[in-house]
Order: C-alpha cells, then structure tokens, then sequence
C-alpha cells in the first residue's frame, strides 16, 4: 500500500470500522508478546462470493501493519465431510475473483486513509493462503483417524492437488506439525495451513503475518534487485563524468536513499512482532519460517544490501577523488597564472 502507514491517523481516518487489538492469546504468555506496534483491523463489507457449494460472509477483515502491508481476509463457514475441503482448496487457489475483490476493497480503504500513508502505490506483488480452521469433528478420535488412515487426503487439501500422490510429497506436506496440547494440531504447509483448534486466534495471527513478511520480502527483494539494475547501468557513465565531478550527485543521493529506505523496511518486517515468552507461538513461527524459507530471503535481501553499500561506496570514493584531482588542476592553472600575468602585454614594467 505504501512505503509506511501511520496506524494512529488512519485510525482516526477510519474511526468506525477500526480496531487495534493485541493477539488474543489463548494460552499463558506474557505481556510483551505482541505486534509492535498494533496492527489496525479495518472491518469492510462485500458481496458475498460463492466457491463451489460454499460461500463467502459478507464482512471482510482488511489488517493494516505499519511497514506498509495489507492482509486481507475473507471468511468461509465450513460444514460436512472433510473430503468437500479438497475442491474448496483447489477453487481458492489463485482465484480470480477474490483477488479482484481485495484489491477493490483495499483501493477503496487507501483513497479514505491516503494522508495517512508515505508514497501510497498498490503494489503488483500479492500473496494468496488459506487457513483451514477445524473446531470439531463428528466423533472425538477423527482427527488421528484421518491424519493415520487417510493423510493423502490431507496433504492434497494442503497442498490444493487432488492429483497429489507421491508419497513423499504427502510426507512434505505433512512434517510440519505443531500441537500445545492434546486436542490441537496445526499444519503449516506453502498454499495453506490447517488448524484443528476451538480458539486458535493466536495461531491464525502468527500464520497471516508469516504470510505478509514473506510478500514484503519478495517485495523488498525485488526493489533491490531492480536498483542494482540501475547501478550497474549508471556505472559505466561515471567515467564519461569524470571532469564532471557534482554530476554524479543525482546518483548517489538515489542510491542512499535506497539504502536507508530498503534498511528501515527490513528492519521493520523483522521487528514487527515479538515472540520471545510463548514458546508455542515461536514454534508456529520457526515452522512458517523453514517452510517459506524466510532464512534465505533474509539473507539474499542482506546480500543485495551489501552490494548496494559497496556500489556507493566505490562512486563516492570515485567522486572524491575526481574532485580532488579537479581541484589540483584549478591550483596549478592559478600557480601558472600568476607566473605568466608579469609577462603578458601591457603588464611589463
């Protein structure tokens, strides 16, 4: 949405359909657990959208973070056999319409918060999950039922594949499994999670915001790739300026800008929340991270900074020294000026 959203004034933009509230826990952590700063939960309304025999409600969730995401979330009631969640799986998968629909709703909040927002611009870059929450089955013991007599099933509802059969693709969909206690288990896969919880609110929160560090990352990562396209094309022409030496300027004031700008957001993705004293969250969240490969976006991103650090650094170096060399010259023209002055025409004595 843009390259940072004050929360505070879009809340007052938004006043009647905002909320700021916490993660609510469902179990024993401490007080400092939590975003910082508070995400804002803007309730929208749109027509309901039916996928399949299934139906979306009519108030949709719309999350705003500071760093400048946006998490929009839609809700479905699910009843029946487990197997119908297979084709409900594979009509959401990249599903056209709900993705034109959240970029309506989120044109919409941006037009009435847009003072709120630095550099508003909606990016091209987006991220489609699905989060399977299960409250309850038929009989008591058919969630370990399912998972032991049946997990083909599960993993193609996981992964949106009914043509899914490979065993150990099954087996990678399925080995990252995180329960707190003896009733619950949460799934953690690439196209969606499934949660078999009564109250997983917490869960569902770490999940969504693993989902929108990781868009923010391709985001970033791809910003960084395109400056480095631009200064590794601007390069060869620092030499054509050589007796230029403020024409450069232009360049290196981008290419700081950059830097701290790329510096903040990634800073600001990776701070946003605090896992430290719940140990059953911070676990959800190091499963979401191996699974997404959050590791190896971090590094790829800090790699490019780096990079981006050392181009500066070289053109910087490169301009002091061209400025310095300039300067040398404008010294030996005076010194030879004031030789010559005695001798020229009409100066002689």
């Amino acid at each position: 949405m843009g390259l940072a959203i004050g929360l505070d004034a879009a809340e007052k933009s938004v006043k009647s359909m905002t909320e700021r509230a916490p993660i609510k826990h469902q179990r024993r952590a401490p007080k400092y657990f939590d975003f910082q700063p508070i995400p804002l939960r803007v309730t929208q309304v749109s027509e309901p959208h039916r996928i399949g025999t299934f139906r979306t409600t009519p108030a949709v969730e719309t999350v705003l973070y500071d760093f400048g995401a946006v998490c929009v979330t839609y809700q479905i009631p699910l009843s029946g056999p487990f197997s119908g969640l297979l084709s409900l799986s594979e009509a959401l998968y990249d599903n056209e319409n709900l993705l034109a629909d959240s970029r309506r709703l989120v044109e919409e909040l941006l037009a009435g918060i847009k003072t709120a927002v630095l550099r508003p611009q909606i990016s091209g870059f987006y991220e489609d999950y699905i989060i399977f929450q299960v409250r309850e089955f038929d009989a008591p013991d058919s969630r370990r039922r399912l998972l032991a007599e049946n997990p083909s099933l599960v993993a193609q509802v996981l992964r949106a594949d009914s043509d899914l059969r490979s065993e150990q693709e099954v087996q990678d969909a399925l080995a990252c499994q995180i329960s707190y206690g003896a009733e619950d288990l949460s799934l953690v896969d690439w196209v969606s999670s499934l949660v078999f919880d009564k109250a997983a609110d917490d869960t569902r929160a770490v999940i969504e915001y693993g989902q929108v560090q990781l868009l923010e990352l391709r985001h970033l990562d791809n910003q960084l790739d395109t400056a480095l396209d631009r200064c590794y094309e601007s390069l060869p022409h620092q030499t054509q300026r050589r007796w230029f030496p403020l024409s450069s300027g232009k360049d290196l004031r981008e290419i700081g800008q950059l830097q701290v700008e790329s510096a903040l957001l990634f800073e600001g993705i990776n701070n946003a929340i605090k896992l430290l004293g719940d140990q059953y969250l911070a676990r959800v969240y190091e499963q979401i991270g191996k699974r997404y490969h959050l590791a190896s976006w971090d590094e790829s991103i800090r790699r490019k900074l780096r990079t981006l650090e050392s181009i500066y650094t070289k053109i910087e170096d490169s301009q002091s020294t061209t400025r310095l060399e300039f300067l040398e010259w404008i010294i030996i023209i005076l010194i030879a000026l004031e030789f010559m002055i005695p001798f020229l025409p009409g100066r002689a004595r």
